[in-house]
This record gives structure tokens, C-alpha cells and sequence, in this order.
């Protein structure tokens, strides 16, 4: 069992969630809602893999605020 971070956001113009697992080619989907994003992003994740782990672009650190005054 491989554990990801995806980086969830909320398009204004369709309302719908997109999901993308930062340095993963390929590892990204949208859906209506959070439990549908995440199923979406699970099979995209497992189709990807098929062939074996993938080799990662980058590693995900965290986030970050920065206050612009």
C-alpha cells in the first residue's frame, strides 16, 4: 500500500473539485464531489502503476503560506 498527497481545488467556473498528486505524471482528475475526486484519483493512480511504482518527479513537501502586505 503506497500512501499520495493530493493537492485538491475548486474550479469558480464548473464548481467541480480537481485533483492533481504533485510530481506524478498523469495523476490528476476532477468530480463533483470530495468522495468522487478521491475514487477518481484511486483508479488513475492504479492504472499508472500497472506496469510497476512510479518514478516520481519531485517529492511532495507541504504548503506554504506567504502574506503579501
Amino acid at each position: 500500500m503506497q500512501n499520495y498527497t493530493a493537492i485538491v481545488e475548486k474550479c469558480p467556473d464548473t464548481g467541480l473539485y480537481v485533483g492533481y498528486i504533485p510530481g506524478f505524471p498523469g495523476a490528476h482528475s476532477q468530480a463533483e464531489t470530495l468522495d468522487a475526486l478521491a475514487e477518481n484519483l484511486k483508479e488513475v493512480v492504479s492504472l499508472l502503476s500497472e506496469d510497476g511504482p512510479p518514478l516520481l518527479d519531485s517529492e511532495f513537501v507541504g504548503t506554504q503560506t506567504i502574506v503579501v502586505a
